[in-house]
């Protein structure tokens, strides 16, 4: 698995700004026009999009890569994209996409059937490859271009999701020159894609910089340059934003929004969110070979332990009381904002402590005379549960968890850590306890092979699994779903799939939160959200967000605010580096409570 390794020349001077080198572009200059800045609070994991899919990653492709199919910003429903249109075989087994004509990449070469042909075949065919979407073409048999507009897919069996083949298309005379692509770092600017925006700089923990892309085939965006300005904590990006150094902040906190209310030209956005907050239990983690791996207490094997834990949580009192209401509780394992594929189990687990007692004991941890439960070799009963050091919610979700969990006995050592170090633990299996969480599509298939036996990394590495579950009746009714094309049938399946997820108390969904968002009036009049309503404006389904910026005349002039194309400022200003910064481009990087879905 590769790591990425910083070297850094560096004064440690706290709320400084020092001058620096201009971000890399291809000619060096910044260009005429608004410049739209976001405040980024999650580490990229990579720019590799074969192997980038944190949330932070993934929002960047899909500004500069295209993809077969979108969602509309309205409503989710799938649209057109690079296939303009698409024919299914009568057994659903061929599919033939039609390519949109005159598009381009954006070093002047034509975007082609065969660009398309070449990315899933590398994917099918390269393990590394399909590190980050692999799960689309798993069930591919054949992927072909018999012409420049024509791309034919045959699959293995039915497959319902081929209209959310969500996986960036990448130019085949650049890609098919990288030998290896688990060793690429993809940095080299230009980076040459077909999107509203080219990548034209990148400063590892610092920012990177899309430049517009005057030949995009929907026409250029009203913005000159997209920038992600990387914050250790939303409290740095929240200043940032009161300056006006950055545009647009998202994820704040419930008290961070509540404290913009009425701020002169700032906007407060509130939109219903497609993530959900997870609590994971490790219920044996293996890898594909059913190879036990890392450190799991043993107890968290069986499901009374899990069930136990589940009801010792009081979901309410966290969503009140953590976020401030901006939430709702959780339940099943799909948003509520994709309503056809959202469950609530009819008989929820209750927080009830006697129920929660009643089930440790007969799973044989008793409680000893200090009150603390035994492990049938006489050890007391602890489990580690591992957070994003960072984030508030996490801490404060860790410090209810903790006193509930003594409450029935058990003893809970809270380990902040940051996030690459979450990330390697919880793909390691090295945890008992870890918050996680995804952000779903509107389609479910991803997140819902998350939990298959298929998911589990191999001996080698790759897979990407999210609790390490491993049940044949979920996965049954995974498969079978993947095969359903009848709409109400395969929401009964997804339905089942989810009560069985549930009842395995593996991942326990704490919550669905919100998504808080504001941004700065003077300089942006207004954004295009998705959902059109109660949608957000970063991170969508989509590029509609940057893509649809109205920047005000003060933004176009350039008159507010830091330029940061000439300033390094690393992680909210906490270390400001004045030397040289090497860095190399995260491999492998499972993802976390901010994820891609």
């Amino acid at each position: 698995m590769g790591r990425r390794f910083v070297a850094l020349c560096a004064v440690l001077l706290v709320g400084l700004l020092v001058p620096a080198p201009a971000s890399a572009q291809e000619d060096g200059a910044r260009p005429q026009g608004a410049t739209l800045r976001i405040g980024l609070q999650q580490q990229i994991d990579s720019l590799n999009p074969f192997l980038g899919y944190t949330l932070a990653a993934t929002d960047i492709f899909r500004n500069i890569y295209p993809t077969l199919t979108t969602y509309r910003a309205e409503d989710f429903a799938v649209e057109p994209e690079l296939a303009e249109r698409w024919d299914t075989s009568p057994d659903k087994l061929t599919w033939t996409f039609h390519i949109r004509p005159g598009v381009k990449w954006s070093d002047g070469q034509p975007v082609t059937a065969r660009d398309a042909a070449y990315t899933f075949n590398r994917m099918m065919t390269d393990p590394a490859a399909s590190t980050a979407n692999g799960n689309f073409v798993e069930n591919f048999d054949t992927v072909t271009a018999p012409d420049d507009r024509t791309l034919v897919v045959r699959t293995k069996t039915p497959q319902a999701t081929m209209l959310a083949i969500d996986a960036p298309i990448v130019p085949e005379h650049v890609w098919s020159k990288v030998p290896d692509v688990a060793s690429f770092t993809n940095d080299q600017m230009p980076v040459v894609g077909s999107g509203p925006f080219v990548l034209t700089g990148y400063r590892p923990e610092q920012d990177v910089t899309l430049t517009a892309n005057p030949d995009f085939w929907r026409g250029p965006p009203k913005i000159a340059q997209l920038q992600f300005i990387q914050f250790k904590n939303s409290d740095a990006a929240v200043q940032a934003l009161r300056k006006g150094d950055v545009d647009v902040v998202q994820k704040l906190t419930p008290a961070q929004f509540d404290a913009l209310a009425g701020e002169s030209d700032i906007q407060q956005v509130k939109g219903q969110g497609r993530r959900f907050f997870e609590m994971i239990l490790n219920p044996g983690a293996a890898n594909s070979e059913n190879e036990p791996i890392g450190t799991g207490h043993p107890a968290l094997k069986d499901v009374r332990v899990r069930q136990a834990i589940d009801h010792a949580i009081d979901r309410q009192a966290l969503v009140d009381r953590v976020m401030g209401g901006y939430a709702q509780v959780g339940g099943g394992y799909l948003p509520p904002i994709f309503s056809d594929y959202h469950w609530n189990p009819p008989q929820p687990r209750a927080f009830d402590l006697a129920e929660a007692n009643r089930l440790l004991d007969e799973a044989g941890y008793p409680r000893g005379a200090d009150g603390i439960r035994r492990t049938p070799q006489g050890e007391p009963l602890n489990f580690d549960f591992v957070l994003h050091g960072n984030r508030s919610e996490d801490i404060q979700v860790g410090e209810f968890v903790k006193r509930w969990l003594a409450d029935v006995g058990i003893g809970v050592e809270l380990q902040p850590v940051s996030d690459n170090q979450l990330n390697d633990r919880t793909t390691g299996g090295d945890f008992d306890m870890v918050i996680s969480g995804w952000s779903a599509n509107p389609d479910p298939d991803y997140v819902l092979r998350l939990q298959t036996c298929g998911a589990r990394p191999s001996p080698g590495g790759g897979g990407n699994a999210d609790t390490f579950l491993c049940d044949q009746q979920y996965d049954d009714l995974y498969n079978r779903q993947l095969g359903e094309f009848d709409k109400a049938k395969r929401v009964e399946l997804v339905n089942q799939a989810q009560a069985r997820f549930y009842d395995q108390a593996a991942g326990l969904i704490l919550f669905y939160q919100n998504s808080l968002e504001a941004y700065r009036t003077d300089r942006y009049a207004g954004f295009t959200l998705q959902p059109a309503d109660n949608g957000v404006i970063v991170a969508q389904q989509g590029y509609w967000g940057y893509y649809g910026a109205q920047p005000t005349e003060a933004a176009v002039s350039g008159s507010s605010g830091t330029d940061y194309s000439t300033v390094a400022w690393v992680l909210g200003g906490a270390v400001v580096l004045v030397g040289v910064v090497v860095a190399l481009v995260i491999v492998r990087r499972r993802a976390t409570a901010d994820t891609r879905e």
